[in-house]
């Protein structure tokens, strides 16, 4: 059995730390693309054992920051529906839309539940034959599965009061679209967790017409520090590969079982994504044969323009061209307990990150 604690270790972490102050002698720029890694960066203070020349920026990897301000205008506009049961993940619930939010919605006496997995929300569905029940569905390959394992399980048993509105998207198209896009870079620390699902093969084609690196990484210091060390032996030979650094949970392949699932239940679909704007097939939308289950086809609702919050500057903090500190609401008023934009507001968000941990 593999410990954490062995990716803690302070001799092996200093270790790896001095490797790549010996080896690296070119300014790099390399973008993590998950939540859970910007949380990490910042707890353990990498920046701090790396050299200056070692710039670190944080991606659109938290779910929750990238999901569109209209998306959340919709799911208030389905939550004050009669008979309506809303199921969502908790950090949604503070997300700020053009008008309101769930948390806002809630206290109005909608009734909007945090679940754990779709799977609980399907569990809420067939308690409660006589109402619909809406589950919230964002996330990338990580999450995707569940939703759709949620769906096909509801069309198996013929529950028919479960509906999702769909906010899921796909990593890959996102990561060549920053680059494609101008976001200068060297390489990826890539995320984990989705790397499980996809394998180490989706990253090949960035690798091929970006020209950049891509090294799957772990969450622990040492995982994180070893993938920055390999993106540096890459930089410094001038090559660029697909290389994992988290082999004890990642494969080239990948879950079958889960891509299957996701292949089957939902179907490629152009998505928004705050700060990056529309994303040619990043996002999944239900497919013809479980189109029965859509939120959004289920519910007609009027939206308000969907509008972000005047001087909010999460968008650019997505696409790393500004530090969140380089917002003029950071700090005050934007704080994790008073949040106007939704990179303050999630708990993997770039700005609660560098709030928590800004003086690392």
């Amino acid at each position: 059995m593999i410990f954490v604690d062995e990716y803690r270790d302070r001799e092996l972490v200093h270790s790896l730390s001095r490797q790549i102050h010996a080896e690296s002698r070119r300014a790099i720029a390399l973008m993590e693309v998950c939540g859970s890694h910007t949380m990490a960066i910042g707890r353990f203070g990498i920046r701090s054992l790396l050299p200056d020349h070692i710039r670190l920026i944080s991606g659109p990897g938290c779910p929750v920051c990238v999901t569109e301000i209209g998306y959340i205008d919709h799911a208030c506009a389905i939550a004050a529906e009669p008979d309506v049961i809303i199921t969502t993940f908790g950090d949604l619930i503070r997300v700020p839309g053009s008008l309101s939010s769930l948390e806002r919605e809630r206290a109005r006496g909608a009734d909007i539940r945090v679940v754990q997995s779709s799977l609980d929300a399907l569990h809420i569905a067939r308690d409660n034959p006589d109402r619909k029940v809406v589950f919230l569905g964002i996330g990338f390959e990580t999450t995707a599965p569940t939703t759709a394992a949620a769906i096909a399980q509801a069309a198996r048993d013929g529950v028919s009061n479960i509906f999702v509105l769909s906010a899921h998207k796909v990593m890959k198209p996102a990561m060549m679209a920053l680059v494609t896009g101008g976001v200068s870079l060297d390489g990826y620390i890539c995320p984990g967790h989705v790397s499980i699902v996809t394998g180490a093969a989706m990253y090949k084609e960035i690798v091929a017409e970006c020209g950049v690196g891509c090294v799957i990484s772990g969450f622990e210091p040492a995982d994180i520090l070893l993938a920055i060390l390999m993106l540096v032996r890459q930089a410094e030979r001038g090559e660029h590969a697909v290389e994992i650094a988290y082999k004890r949970a990642v494969t080239w392949d990948g879950s079958r079982p889960a891509q299957r699932l996701m292949d089957d239940v939902f179907v490629p679909r152009d998505a928004v994504w705050r700060g990056l704007g529309t994303i040619p097939a990043s996002g999944l939308g239900l497919a013809t044969e479980y189109n029965r289950f859509d939120a959004e086809g289920a519910f007609t609702v009027d939206l308000p323009v969907a509008k972000e919050p005047a001087g909010c500057r999460c968008g650019e903090v997505l696409k790393g061209r500004c530090e969140p500190a380089d917002c003029p609401l950071f700090g005050a008023p934007c704080t994790p307990e008073n949040p106007v934009g939704a990179c303050m507001v999630s708990s993997e968000g770039t700005c609660a990150a560098h709030y928590r941990y800004h003086n690392e």
